[in-house]
């Protein structure tokens, strides 16, 4: 008996009604993109592993996925590393390629590639799939979907002001009301390093600060002292675990905290540039919430780092972020280009939509009406109705088979179509459609035009 087949961890089949109202997202997000002054690009699936590697941190590297190198992959490896099974240095000789982990460094590497093309400010936005090898759970795929705008060539702080008020208009499009967007700065979380004397130490405190909300405070002190954090910079840390109130009040403390740092102060005066004018311009449903423990664990971040929460209530993670990178495409040789972007997780908001309840009747309309097969007279009557309905643009079907009435039927019951066109010889005879309400059961013979009126 053959096995059954299956397909890998962390990847998923999507029916009908799910691409639906996945499609339903990703319009909605490409309409607010493209209402916003974003143009779009593609990238390709993969990437040279130099381009990816090296670019997200020690963690993020370990989540690339890599891909062998063509025909006989090991002919070429060096016979000490396989005899020693040293995989690490082993892989850059057999995988020369690898999936994309975001759109942003690709996007990073199109901007290098093309900078004589390309209009500075260039503001674009890119839907693709991205790859990571992470464990998966709820909300968190090894195959999925961003959904990215970002801009550059600008230093203008009027950028994080738009993108806020983007992520804003598009989850108030979606119905998704209350979400909240947690905004911070890297100069901060260096300044913050600073005045407490683990400069050296920036990635792994910012790393550890990140997971707060997921391992407790307990949790991320116990990381810090085991990334070599000393106790003492640890206790001088400890206002951030309960930092409370309202965004001024938290940006007061902030820059009395880090009086004594030139570059933390850089990050309190930008954040309060955003947030004045995101409070000034006022936003639809969603909430502005300054976390100075967000930090987002990838190394490219410079300047306010961004990340949205969905409504209280619902149980699931990020659902959205993003933030400004001063030196990203410098990594390709491209000096002094500053970029700032947001992302939206497609498949997290997908899950929030669906526990909410907030997708549309209208997105999982299937065809208005499925014309019953009597035969192949009958049939070639109702193909003549079809063709001129769909030009009107009218979704309608032929059953294929001329199957048993009843079996048609439950077809088009099982399939959610709301009429059933029957045609038969007095039909034929007449120029006339049997329409039947397949929800209330009421049937009615119509010309060519009524039904036309009624299924429109």
């Amino acid at each position: 008996m053959a096995q059954k087949p299956s397909i890998p961890k962390g990847t998923r089949d999507f029916s009908p009604a799910e691409v639906a109202k996945r499609n339903y997202i990703f319009s909605t997000i490409k309409t607010n993109f493209e209402k916003f002054g974003f143009q779009p690009i593609e990238t390709p699936s993969f990437e040279n592993s130099e381009t990816l590697m090296g670019k997200y941190g020690e963690e993020g590297d370990r989540l690339i996925f890599k891909i062998l190198n063509s025909g006989d992959y090991l002919a070429k490896a060096d016979a000490a590393l396989l005899e020693n099974r040293d995989s690490l240095k082993l892989t850059s000789h057999i995988s020369e390629k690898a999936l994309r982990y975001d759109l942003t460094v690709p996007f990073a590497r199109y901007v290098v590639q093309h900078q004589n093309e390309i209009e500075f400010p260039f503001k674009r936005y890119q839907i693709q799939p991205v790859w990571r090898a992470d464990r998966p759970q709820k909300g968190r795929f090894r195959e999925f979907y961003q959904c990215d705008a970002d801009v550059v060539g600008s230093n203008s702080l009027w950028q994080e002001v738009e993108l806020v008020q983007l992520y804003d208009s598009v989850f108030t499009q979606l119905g998704l009301g209350g979400v909240t967007i947690k905004i911070n700065n890297r100069k901060i979380l260096s300044g913050i390093a600073e005045v407490i004397g683990a400069s050296d130490k920036l990635i792994d405190f910012t790393v550890a600060l990140d997971k707060l909300d997921k391992i407790g405070e307990d949790g991320v002190k116990k990381e810090m002292l085991e990334k070599g954090i000393s106790e003492t910079a640890i206790e001088k840390v400890q206002p951030l675990f309960n930092f409370t109130g309202t965004i001024n009040e938290k940006i007061e403390k902030l820059a009395q905290l880090l009086a004594n740092s030139e570059e933390g102060m850089k990050g309190v005066n930008e954040l309060q540039f955003i947030c004045d004018n995101v409070t000034t311009l006022g936003l639809q449903t969603a909430f502005l919430d300054l976390d100075v423990t967000l930090a987002r664990g990838l190394n490219y971040y410079t300047g306010a780092i961004f990340e949205v929460a969905a409504p209280k209530g619902v149980a699931m993670g990020s659902i959205g972020g993003g933030g400004r990178y001063d030196d990203l495409t410098g990594i390709f040789g491209l000096k002094n280009m500053s970029g700032v972007g947001i992302s939206f997780g497609l498949d997290r908001i997908a899950l929030v939509m669906e526990e909410v309840g907030l997708f549309p009747e209208a997105v999982l309309a299937t065809s208005k009406a499925l014309f019953l097969n009597f035969g192949d007279k009958e049939a070639l009557y109702s193909m003549k109705a079809i063709g001129k309905l769909r030009q009107k643009g009218i979704k309608v079907e032929l059953y294929p088979d001329k199957s048993k009435i009843d079996k048609q039927f439950k077809h088009a019951d099982r399939r959610g179509i709301p009429f059933a066109v029957i045609v038969g010889e007095s039909e034929i005879e007449r120029e006339e459609f049997g329409l039947k309400n397949l929800a209330t059961g009421e049937q009615q013979k119509v010309d060519f035009e009524t039904l036309v009126a009624l299924l429109k």
